[in-house]
């Protein structure tokens, strides 16, 4: 997949998203209320109301990117904060983008015997 560099920084707009937003809408979302630098290579993650899509903005050097997800079942976990912002690790954009509750992941037990 082609996709933000590994050390990219990850942030999450808690609350709710209007999905109809393009990217410019959403450039502007993360300038204004995250108050960060669309431009500066990090990742801006939104969520809509019913909580079964997300949009990531990614700028890559020469444009932005514009990832959209939608969820056959169930929704994205998310805070629910307002105009509140989320830093998250890279492996929490992972999960968050498989659906997974990456504020409460579940690790299996670890192997009762080795070798």
């Amino acid at each position: 997949m082609i996709g933000p560099e590994v050390a990219a920084r990850v942030y999450l707009a808690c609350g709710v998203t209007d999905m109809r937003k393009g990217i410019t809408g959403l450039a502007l979302l993360a300038q204004d209320h995250l108050r960060q630098k669309p431009t500066s290579g990090a990742v801006f993650a939104f969520r809509g109301r019913k909580g079964d899509r997300i949009k990531l903005l990614y700028w890559d050097g020469q444009g932005f990117c514009l990832y959209y997800k939608v969820l056959q079942r169930g929704t994205f976990p998310w805070p629910g904060s307002g105009d509140a912002v989320a830093r998250l690790t890279r492996a929490q954009l992972a999960m968050l983008w498989e659906g997974i509750d990456w504020r409460r992941p579940s690790w299996g037990e670890p192997p009762a015997r080795v070798g």
